[in-house]
């Protein structure tokens, strides 16, 4: 098998072999390109201890070194140079408490996660794969590098990994990985929130995240997120859903497409493609905490929206998501069942109570919500849906003002015209706000002045 090195990678490798060092390309690069995928980063292990590295290259910078790892700058691009190495006892449940280096190729390979990510390639020798990481990538299998016990023993991230890599390559688990990772759910508990969260938003991006159910189904995300068990738990009796609160919001996390009608040429950005699938993962979060059934058995939940926007909160604080990603979610929950008109002054209304700028986002979420239903909900929904949106990019596309920010004036004129600083200035932009969202043609700077300075307080008697 031949793989295509990038220049600087084959540069890096041909100065250490030429120095009598060993050097190759290194786990994830080499399967991605195995799979005919660009990789994002080209790894370099090597024989050459770093100090070794560092004298070969005129720009290095020792990003790791306690563990191996020098980053060698090459074209204003850093590539890792990690020092073949063996690991120590894993006592913390993640990280080896030791790590000592070794000349040998093999023992570096053995530490490593899965046989997928424990090849090794240069153009010397070719394709070096000890642990028949080829054939499982032929299978479409995630298989342990030797005892799956303990390689997750070693490290208890190694699980999410597993059904990380299975939602992005639509891989299956192999049978002794998927085993040891329901017997060993439990030890996810060391992993730090922050490390769960990378891995989670990763399976939810991917193409697959319907694995998200396998994780469930090996009780880990009893640990790493009950509220989707919960979820799994609840069912919907209901004309409009056809499976429980969980199979419909991991239907809903697949529909909703990075690419999409509502998000303009080029789609969502990567950060709102992020928003949109944890908001259609926890958009009915609240649903088994908001669960009635009525006389007839039909099962209703009233108030979810609004509930689980304050569950969402709580979830995504614990897994330490940024704010912004925090307050975006929140929104999408908050607000994902509103019953849009395909009206102009219904639909400024919305946009001044829901916020413009959330729309694109919403609409979508709402599609794959909608989609994710029986019939007709399915069906009758997303036209309706699309008739708002005509609606919605015809108010864009004229200017017309939905909140302070577009209005044609602001505190400082209404103070110009006789306010005093304080509620009642807030009070009078707000209500000018309300007459130009029911009348937008209002929303000049002279008329909203002569409508302010007859409520100004200069113009009152006593």
């Amino acid at each position: 098998m031949k793989i295509e090195l990038p220049k600087q990678v084959k540069q890096i490798i041909n100065t250490l072999q030429e120095h009598g060092y060993e050097a190759y390309a290194v786990g994830g690069c080499v399967r991605d390109a195995m799979l005919g995928k660009q990789p994002q980063d080209w790894d370099i292990t090597t024989s050459a201890l770093p100090k070794q590295v560092k004298s070969l290259f005129r720009r290095t910078v020792d990003t790791g070194i306690q563990h191996g790892t020098v980053t060698v700058l090459l074209d204003k691009e850093g590539f890792e140079v990690t020092t073949y190495r063996v690991d120590g006892a894993y006592e913390d449940g993640r990280h080896p408490t030791e790590v000592s280096f070794t000349a040998s190729l093999t023992e570096d390979l053995r530490r490593r996660d899965f046989t997928i990510n424990a090849m090794a390639y240069n153009e010397t020798e070719g394709l070096v794969d000890l642990f028949s990481g080829a054939e499982d990538l032929e299978k479409g299998i995630i298989r342990c590098v030797g005892v799956a016990k303990e390689r997750f023993s070693e490290d208890a991230l190694r699980i999410l990994r597993a059904f990380r890599f299975s939602a992005q390559l639509d891989f299956s688990i192999e049978e002794e990985t998927l085993s040891a990772a329901t017997e060993l759910a439990g030890t996810l508990k060391k992993i730090s929130a922050e490390r769960i969260y990378a891995e989670l938003t990763k399976l939810l991006l991917s193409e697959h995240p319907g694995r998200l159910l396998t994780a469930y189904e090996c009780d880990i995300t009893e640990v790493i997120l009950p509220e989707f068990d919960r979820m799994c738990e609840t069912p919907q009796r209901h004309p409009a859903h056809y499976t429980n609160v969980g199979l419909h919001a991991l239907d809903t996390v697949r529909l909703a497409k990075r690419m999409s009608e509502f998000g303009g040429e080029n789609g969502f950005l990567a950060d709102e493609f992020r928003y949109l699938r944890l908001g259609a993962l926890f958009h009915d979060v609240a649903k088994p905490e908001c669960h009635g059934t009525d006389e007839t058995g039909t099962d209703h939940f009233h108030g979810h929206g609004e509930a689980g926007a304050e569950a969402v909160k709580k979830i995504l604080r614990r897994l330490k998501a940024d704010n912004a990603t925090i307050d975006t979610v929140s929104r999408l929950v908050r607000w994902h069942d509103y019953p849009f008109v395909p009206e102009e002054r219904p639909l400024r209304r919305a946009m001044n109570k829901i916020g413009g700028d959330l729309f694109p986002l919403l609409f979508e979420l709402r599609r794959a919500d909608l989609v994710a239903h029986a019939e007709p909900y399915r069906t009758e929904g997303p036209k309706n849906l699309r008739e708002v949106w005509r609606v919605f990019t015809e108010i864009k596309a004229r200017g017309e003002c939905t909140s302070l920010k577009e209005l044609a004036i602001n505190g400082s004129d209404l103070i110009a015209a006789g306010f005093a600083p304080g509620k009642e200035l807030g009070e009078e932009l707000n209500r000018l706000l309300l007459l130009v969202i029911e009348e937008p043609e209002k929303n000049v700077k002279e008329i909203l002045l002569k409508e302010a300075t007859q409520k100004s307080p200069s113009n009152k008697t006593n």
